[in-house]
């Protein structure tokens, strides 16, 4: 006989921050549910609030949701003062009630930093990212019928530190969780996945300026290395992509100041 497993089941209080525009000043609310079923995801406990909440003729809450596997980053939420929730490694969606105990209050809010607007409720606008990424984050190798794997040479420590740049999610959760509300960690994940590379070498010389210019231009913070950032993030993205970031960084700006030092020179002679 296949074994049987019960799940438990909880009562919770949610304090969920409604926000109708970015115009708005935006309060928090309190609702309560009870049994929640302990092997619910935490969304999937968002979609019983609102089902609840729409036979009680309320507007239900905005919050973003796609994959629901831990992919694409859309769910992010600060859970009780914690970037996705208390367990580490995971992003929303992978949250489960069983995480909660019975009578918790739950707070629910959205990212908090200048460059995320919240658009309504939970649901933040986080196309600074798209901008940041458009900057640089690109290669221009030549696309084509797909070469043989030893094709090219990628030494396996590089491949392998390219590879776990390259899980970033561009989730939020290093800027929320900063003090500083820094993109310094998902920018330098970007520019750390190509520059590691021998695919990412043509646009290397910029894309660092230009990735890091726009960071600056969206609004974001400064990086400080408090590290909450690498603590916060649900793939486990090291800050020593910001090391890199940083290197690329310094040897583009002297590249171009020797091209600039260069050309003045041959246009006085």
């Amino acid at each position: 006989m296949a074994a049987h497993t019960t799940s438990k089941t909880i009562n919770i209080k949610l304090k969920i921050w409604r926000q109708e525009s970015v115009k708005d000043a935006g309060r928090f609310e309190q609702y309560s549910l009870d049994n929640v079923l302990t092997n619910m995801s935490f969304l999937e406990m968002l979609d019983v609030l609102n089902e609840k909440l729409l036979k009680e003729g309320v507007r239900p809450v905005e919050f973003e949701s796609d994959c629901r596997e831990g992919i694409c980053g859309t769910c992010s939420l600060m859970i009780s003062g914690q970037a996705h929730g208390p367990v580490r490694g995971a992003t929303t969606c992978q949250l489960y009630m069983r995480s909660f105990e019975n009578n918790d209050t739950i707070t629910i809010e959205p990212w908090r930093a200048k460059a995320f607007p919240v658009v309504r409720d939970l649901v933040t606008d986080r196309r600074a990212f798209d901008r940041i990424q458009m900057a640089g984050g690109y290669t221009g190798a030549k696309t084509g019928p797909h070469a043989d794997a030893n094709a090219i040479l990628v030494p396996k420590d590089l491949a392998d530190r390219a590879m776990d740049a390259a899980a970033c999610i561009g989730c939020g959760a290093c800027v929320a969780a900063c003090p500083n509300a820094s993109a310094s960690l998902f920018t330098s994940a970007k520019i750390a996945q190509l520059s590691l590379l021998p695919q990412g070498h043509p646009q290397r010389k910029e894309r660092a300026i230009r990735m890091v210019g726009q960071m600056d231009k969206e609004g974001f913070g400064s990086c400080s290395n408090l590290q909450e950032c690498e603590a916060a993030c649900p793939k486990k993205i090291s800050i020593q992509n910001i090391a890199i970031m940083k290197r690329e960084y310094l040897f583009a700006a002297l590249a171009a100041n020797f091209r600039e030092g260069m050309g003045s020179a041959d246009g006085g002679a």
